[in-house]
């Protein structure tokens, strides 16, 4: 029988670790969305410096070359260190890669801002592994917390925050031990951040449609599409990313592919596929986008990432599902704005392999009313995807594994 005592203080210490982790990350995301809407809105007013994105590039390559090397692999070495514990995570990776995502914003690069939120959030919360003096397994609690805490903040979705840090460590399982830490505090960080009067953007689905046969053969058929555009981003991420390892000079890397961009972005006369895309994403859910903007997207952030700069992929994830059901609007009788609320996160479900997380997210988003379609288009477009997600690290251990071995063997 366990010792009253002990159990009270095993609890006191996992609630303080909640609240610091929490709180530290909560703040942390809470200035990095302020200077990244800072310097979003000084590139949109100053479109001249995307012509320097080549300069970017460089800047952030050197920076990784030189004092980020043991870091660079980002998300994926959390995975790793979830999986196979090594060493303690460096601190510096939390002010390295913010650094390097408003660098890769402010010069015009098409990235998100997940990655460098749940890569802070790792980075604060592997540090008490050695302050606390934790051994292997708690460590791997740690890490969850902070990967919850992160993605939490960063998006205003405690739940599907904490969901997502258990989901994504072995496809098509849960790590059930980490469930309560990983729920306090993504709630803790959600609410340090919003402490600071960061607002999250908000999106509605104003029409949602009866539960029909009819229907559900719509949801389905879309989200076969949205599994297809979240396969061909995660093999494109991969495809760049090894075309630009044969440039046997990292910084130059990054520097090549910002001289293709700025290039690229000067030719097709706007700024709408760069960045975040948050605008257009709110639009979708009102407008029907043109139906190569979800392509654009994908081209542009996938040579982003691949060239070596530095963000995330989930903001872009929601800007190519919404835009596609958006445009699918013109031939799916479904409302517009369930369309693309079906899109913005299936499409991150395909990519990255967490159905639960992305139904749960949607659901946080856009109400309970529209929980099922949600659903189904998520499942759907998980198990259309295919294994591999945008994270090379993550590792299968569940069913989808199971069916796509059967039919490998067929």
């Amino acid at each position: 029988m366990a010792n009253p005592k002990s159990v009270i203080v095993l609890i006191v210490k996992w609630l303080l670790l909640c609240i610091a982790i929490g709180f530290a990350t909560g703040c942390a995301s809470a200035f990095f969305l302020t200077t990244l809407n800072w310097v979003t809105n000084w590139r949109e007013a100053h479109n001249w410096i995307i012509a320097l994105l080549p300069i970017g590039g460089l800047i952030i390559g050197l920076t990784y070359h030189y004092w980020g090397n043991s870091i660079v692999k980002g998300n994926n070495l959390l995975l790793e260190e979830l999986h196979t514990p090594k060493q303690i995570i460096p601190f510096k990776m939390a002010p390295l890669v913010l650094f390097g995502t408003l660098v890769t914003h402010l010069f015009g690069g098409s990235a998100g801002r997940e990655g460098t939120a749940v890569q802070m959030g790792g980075a604060i919360a592997d540090q008490f592994t050695h302050w606390f003096k934790l051994d292997n397994l708690d460590r791997q609690i740690i890490i969850i917390m902070g990967i919850s805490a992160g993605f939490a903040s960063v998006f205003g979705t405690p739940i599907a925050g904490a969901i997502f840090a258990l989901e994504v460590m072995v496809i098509g399982k849960l790590k059930y031990n980490g469930l309560l830490p990983a729920f306090i505090t993504a709630y803790i960080a959600n609410y340090s951040c919003t402490i600071w009067k960061v607002s999250h953007t908000r999106y509605s689905i104003p029409n949602v449609p009866a539960i029909t046969p009819i229907n559900v053969a719509y949801t389905i058929g879309v989200a076969v599409l949205f599994g297809l555009a979240a396969l061909l981003f995660s093999r494109l991420v991969h495809f760049f990313s090894d075309f630009f390892k044969k440039i046997a000079y990292p910084p130059l890397r990054p520097f090549t592919g910002g001289l293709c961009l700025a290039i690229a972005i000067y030719f097709m006369g706007t700024t709408k596929y760069i960045g975040l895309g948050v605008p257009t994403i709110v639009e979708s859910f009102t407008v029907a986008q043109p139906p190569y903007a979800f392509l654009l997207k994908i081209l542009l952030t996938t040579f982003t990432l691949g060239a070596g700069f530095k963000g995330g992929e989930v903001t872009p994830l929601f800007f190519v599902g919404a835009t596609l059901g958006s445009a699918l609007f013109m031939v799916v009788p479904l409302p517009i704005a369930l369309l693309a609320g079906m899109g913005f996160v299936a499409v991150f479900s395909g990519a990255t392999n967490t159905p639960i997380a992305c139904t749960l997210m949607g659901i946080e988003l856009f109400g309970l009313n529209c929980g099922l379609y949600i659903a189904i288009a998520c499942i759907v477009a998980y198990f259309v995807s295919g294994n591999k997600g945008i994270y090379s690290s993550q590792v299968i251990g569940g069913a989808k594994g199971y069916v796509y071995g059967r039919f490998a063997r067929k």
